[in-house]
């Protein structure tokens, strides 16, 4: 199964922008005086260093006038790149767009001219600022805040809560968990059409407890791959590309009562980088010599990567780039000419049987889908094993020591994790790089629940 990639490549038209009808200068702010519009692809906002440009564009893979309110690099010009789309659905079909600030202190888009004017977009901000005013930050975040007030980053609204398909550096992805908003990446229909399409990209939580949140790319409902929980330096079962990305990229997650999200920021200034959401995760930088987007890694990465390749109770390892699916210890194929269709256990297990029941141990696997998991943040080893036991539900348990920094695949600061049911989305760390583990004084521990 192949994952094509594309980038969303959009024409750029240069000419003289107007800020209103009488100003012409390129300027990073919008006051409730002025009224911006649309000026043939040329931004009528530029980020003060000059990074990022606001303004109207249509993509270039279609033959329609449809007009959106976006986000793009400024200095890229070749390859002029997206990274924000305001009125995702809701195209306006011709150049009739205006901008302002209204009575509310909100961004508000129009379309039509103006005695016959319709709303299309607005920031919808419940808070309304004394002085209001807009303006397009050097990160690419448009913000919205109070001119009056002397925190000039405290923002009434920003286009960082409400992402399109990239993620850019100081960009969120995760939980507001006392707003009950959810910051996550989804990609566009098609290359000319940037409303939502079928893949989404964002972190999940477990419940009730969240001690193990995980990062998924669904399409639909569906999950087409899933990265393990947060273990100290990057998600559990993530290659070495994508965990040397995150060391080097100022990565940080943060997992507390009110928020769990995640961020990186570009440690090298000069390098512009972005996380790409269109078929796959692309972890991209831009090539000025050769004026291209390189993608240095992508996920799904191989045919492992897909969840749910091998079924359940099975785990997937690549040779000769192809998956090969194998029971887990105890179990065996439900059906023995299609493995992908998962296994099952080869006999009952004796519950809280401590005579007729053992566990096997596994180690350098991705640790199997948390959805269905218990976990705790202090408990000893011994008291780790009694309890899945005392469960007739648990099929396996993981225990991790290493609160002394050391690297493992479960939740970072959790020591015992009972799953209940199948174990879904194992893999062999082929390619993984999990062999330097094997060195620390402290390993995550697997043991799957079998009968003697």
């Amino acid at each position: 199964m192949e994952f094509p990639s594309f980038l969303v490549t959009l024409l750029v038209v240069l000419s003289l922008f107007s800020l209103s009808t009488t100003t012409f200068a390129v300027v990073d702010t919008i006051r409730p005086s002025e009224i911006l519009r649309d000026n043939n692809n040329t931004a009528i906002l530029v980020s003060k260093q000059g990074i990022y440009g606001l303004g109207f564009f249509t993509p270039t893979a279609t033959s329609s006038k449809n007009r959106y309110l976006g986000i793009w690099y400024n200095n890229i010009t070749v390859n002029q790149t997206v990274v924000w789309v305001a009125n995702r659905c809701e195209p306006i079909k011709d150049s009739s767009s205006s901008l302002t600030i209204n009575n509310k202190g909100n961004l508000v888009l129009f379309s039509g001219q103006s005695n016959n004017r319709v709303l299309v977009w607005s920031t919808n901000s419940s808070k309304q600022a004394r002085e209001p005013l807009v303006q397009l930050l050097d990160n690419g975040n448009l913000v919205l805040r109070d001119d009056k007030d002397a925190n000039t980053t405290k923002y009434l609204w920003e286009s960082f809560d409400y992402p399109t398909d990239t993620m850019l550096p100081g960009m969120i992805l995760g939980w507001d968990l006392k707003r009950g908003l959810n910051r996550r990446l989804s990609s566009w229909k098609s290359s000319d059409d940037p409303c939502h399409g079928d893949l989404t990209y964002g972190i999940e939580l477990d419940e009730p407890d969240h001690i193990a949140p995980q990062l998924l790319i669904r399409n639909g409902s569906s999950i087409l791959y899933r990265e393990g929980p947060w273990r100290g330096v990057s998600f559990g079962g993530t290659s070495n590309y994508v965990s040397v990305f995150w060391k080097n990229s100022g990565y940080e997650f943060v997992h507390n009562k009110d928020e769990i999200y995640f961020t990186y920021n570009a440690q090298n200034k000069s390098l512009i980088s972005r996380i790409f959401l269109s078929q796959t995760i692309s972890y991209m930088r831009w090539v000025e010599e050769q004026q291209v987007w390189e993608s240095y890694y992508r996920i799904p990465g191989d045919k492992c990567d897909i969840y749910g390749t091998c079924g359940a109770n099975s785990k997937c390892t690549i040779m000769d780039d192809k998956p090969i699916c194998q029971c887990l210890q105890g179990f065996e194929p439900k059906n023995q000419n299609n493995l992908s269709q998962g296994c099952r256990r080869n006999s009952f297990v004796s519950c809280n049987d401590k005579e007729k029941d053992v566990f096997y141990l596994t180690t350098e696997l991705k640790v199997p889908e948390t959805k269905y998991t218990w976990a705790s943040k202090s408990m000893k080893l011994d008291e780790c094993n009694a309890k899945c036991l005392s469960n007739c539900s648990c099929s396996a348990y993981g225990y991790n020591s290493n609160l002394d920094g050391s690297i493992s695949d479960l939740a970072i600061g959790t020591e015992c994790v009972l799953w209940f049911g199948d174990l879904f989305d194992t893999r062999n760390p082929k390619g993984y790089g999990r062999k330097q583990n094997l060195q620390k004084k402290h390993l995550l521990v697997v043991m799957v629940i079998i009968p003697r």
